[in-house]
């Protein structure tokens, strides 16, 4: 129960219905098939550019100081941070959302 709410919170997916818990029953069977790929002997990747270096960039500033008027802008601001809208899809409290997950096949 606390993973799926876990997962509803991070994914901003309701998944109270019953296609939305099979979407997630189906993408839980898709990922578990990393399982089985052989890694033995595999270094792992750094870059995907393994034969050269990455580029950098010397970055000069060339304006700044204006959080303030960007800030003005936005709706919610909390110690000097935008705050971002929420998803798409409103999610209820955990206690309403459990009686369905309790019902179905999870």
């Amino acid at each position: 129960m606390e993973m799926i709410d876990h997962l509803e919170r991070l994914a901003l997916v309701d998944f109270r219905n019953q296609e939305g818990i099979e979407r997630l029953a189906d993408a839980i069977q898709f990922a578990n098939q990393l399982h089985a790929v052989d890694t033995e002997g595999v270094e792992p990747m750094d870059s995907v550019l393994e034969d050269r270096p990455l580029y950098l960039r010397a970055d000069k500033v060339t304006e700044g100081y204006c959080a303030e008027a960007i800030l003005s802008n936005v709706k919610q601001v909390v110690e000097g941070y935008l705050v971002a809208p929420p998803g798409n899809i409103p999610l209820p409290k955990k206690e309403e959302r459990d009686s369905f997950i309790q019902h179905s096949n999870w």
